[in-house]
């Protein structure tokens, strides 16, 4: 239980202990920067997930102080993001916020049960290959997403899937806006050209003040928020979700899709943050804060949220070094969506349409994608195409499904051109500048077994078929780090063979992993302890004194 304990400690308790005036100074500039660039970000991403814009700002309140102040990282600054846009959406057009609610808390419940399981060293079971492309096609999606918003287009129809938002795109492309269109390209150049000129103040929150002054000082007939959406500065109500039966059923794999993508998003952001800090974060932690704030978020009518990489590494470049930043970050956020949320109905549609286009462009990590084209091997880059497309055509969940899935048979498939069994015609003996090759002795035969042994490789392990006048076989096994069952049958049934045939088996050099497997299987008692032998000399010895024996008649 000390060990659990000690597993699952927040982060915020080890930096309060050496805690000065000095640090909190640093994270309250780096806080209030940090909400900066969040209010925009937070309003825009609640958009394209399909909610109301003061939703994406109660999930970046409740769920970014509970994620920083029981996280396993010292500088993660949780909120909504990009990653979720498209599910979040999903879910909303298909069970309403009642079920997005839902959704959220049992993936809360879940990142919790991984974090207490110890689960969060689990990523690294997540190919790279799977990582990226569904990353990429998250990044497409959001981009065709806001097609609509940023060329002003009239739609017929309201579409749900990508392909079906292409199509309404280009059937309605005669609608387009030229206004709309000039706000959106005036917004990109912001964002583009500001950074270049000022670092001190985020390019989002320029586009959105630059384009709304020109909405409202022209009166240009575009969109903006306070046109197709109710804003409210109400501070987060607590609303408790539906968990019938028949809702939870519903909304069950949407909640393991949530909490799947929270535990990558989160712990890779994490990992980033590490790099930048050169500290360690709790990964187990992490998760059960990810837990308790997905579930904070949705009880207070928020979305989804996991660690944002981008805000994450604004926090560290102006200075946070704890989670008192990302706390800051939520109060100040709290205190902007009280006194000026109502402002937010300015903000004209196609700014956030173009917010969004760069959040999709620095996230599809396109640079990294044409690397892994050109240098990874051929069944990696398929990995990753598929796992892209099936983001795009149809959801995340298939993707990383069949992308898992396939990896996982590359990856058998890999291991089992490796395994292999050779037959020795010569051995090693003595040591050091005496060591000679000399023949294997004429009464045995010497196999040796390479490489991990398992359904996959379980063929390789030969028949003893033929009629010979041996006596003696040597399993070298030196170089078998692991064995499963199905190959641990193929030795059963290679020993039962043996056996008919009067051939003693010898075992060498057996690791710790299939020495256990042999041992519970009853098989170490058939062949004999004295004939588990730890190298091949010793078994060569064991050999030549069975050659006496009358086992071998």
């Amino acid at each position: 239980m000390r060990t659990l304990m000690q597993t699952l400690t927040p982060q915020l308790v080890y930096s309060l202990k050496h805690y000065s005036r000095e640090s909190f100074v640093k994270d309250l500039i780096a806080g209030i920067i940090v909400a900066i660039i969040a209010l925009p970000l937070s309003i825009a991403l609640a958009l394209a997930s399909g909610v109301s814009p003061e939703q994406g700002l109660y999930t970046a309140i409740v769920a970014g102080f509970v994620i920083s102040a029981l996280g396993g990282s010292k500088v993660q600054i949780a909120g909504p993001t990009a990653a979720f846009a498209t599910i979040v959406a999903g879910i909303v057009l298909r069970s309403g916020m009642t079920g997005l609610a839902t959704a959220t808390v049992l993936a809360g419940i879940m990142l919790i049960l991984m974090g207490v399981l110890r689960m969060g060293s689990m990523i690294k079971f997540i190919p790279y290959t799977i990582t990226a492309g569904f990353t990429a096609g998250i990044a497409v999606t959001i981009l065709i997403g806001q097609l609509k918003d940023f060329f002003g287009l009239t739609f017929q129809n309201a579409p749900v899937e990508t392909v079906e938002k292409v199509e309404e795109v280009l059937r309605t492309a005669h609608t387009a806006n030229p206004w709309a269109v000039g706000v959106g390209v005036l917004a990109l150049a912001v964002l583009i050209v500001w950074p270049k000129l000022v670092r001190t103040i985020p390019a989002s929150l320029i586009a959105v003040l630059v384009t709304a002054g020109v909405v409202r000082g022209f009166d240009l007939p575009v969109f903006t928020i306070g046109d197709l959406y109710t804003i409210s500065g109400a501070l987060p109500s607590f609303q408790m979700p539906d968990f019938s039966y028949a809702t939870v059923a519903a909304v069950l794999p949407d909640a393991f899709t949530i909490a799947v993508l929270a535990a990558i998003e989160s712990l890779l952001s994490a990992v980033v943050a590490d790099e930048m800090i050169g500290a360690r974060h709790n990964s187990n932690m992490e998760l059960v804060a990810q837990g308790v704030g997905n579930a904070a978020s949705a009880l207070f009518g928020g979305i989804p949220a996991t660690g944002a990489i981008a805000r994450t590494a604004a926090n560290v470049k102006n200075g946070g070094r704890s989670p008192v930043a990302g706390m800051v970050h939520a109060v100040v956020l709290l205190l902007v969506m009280v006194l000026l949320m109502p402002y937010a109905a300015l903000i004209p549609m196609p700014c956030i349409a173009a917010i969004l286009f760069q959040v999709a462009y620095n996230m599809s990590g396109w640079r990294t994608v044409v690397r892994m084209v050109k240098l990874a091997p051929k069944s990696d880059v398929a990995v990753l195409v598929l796992t892209f497309v099936l983001t795009v055509v149809f959801d995340l969940v298939i993707a990383i499904v069949v992308g898992l899935s396939l990896a996982c048979l590359l990856f058998m498939k890999r291991m089992a051109d490796v395994a292999e069994i050779k037959e020795w015609d010569y051995v090693e003996e003595g040591s050091g500048d005496q060591k000679r090759m000399m023949p294997v002795p004429e009464h045995v035969m010497v196999y040796e077994i390479t490489g991990p042994m398992f359904f996959g490789a379980a063929d390789k392990i030969p028949h003893m078929t033929r009629d010979t006048q041996r006596r003696v076989l040597i399993l070298r096994m030196q170089a078998v780090p692991a064995m499963d069952i199905t190959a641990l049958n193929g030795l059963l049934r290679l020993y039962a063979e043996c056996k008919d045939k009067n051939i003693q088996v010898v075992l060498s050099h057996v690791n710790e992993q299939p020495l256990s497997v042999l041992r519970k299987s009853g098989m170490l008692e058939l062949v004999g302890e004295e004939n588990i032998q730890p190298n091949i000399d010793a078994a060569i010895a064991r050999a030549l004194e069975l050659k006496n024996e009358t086992v071998l008649g």
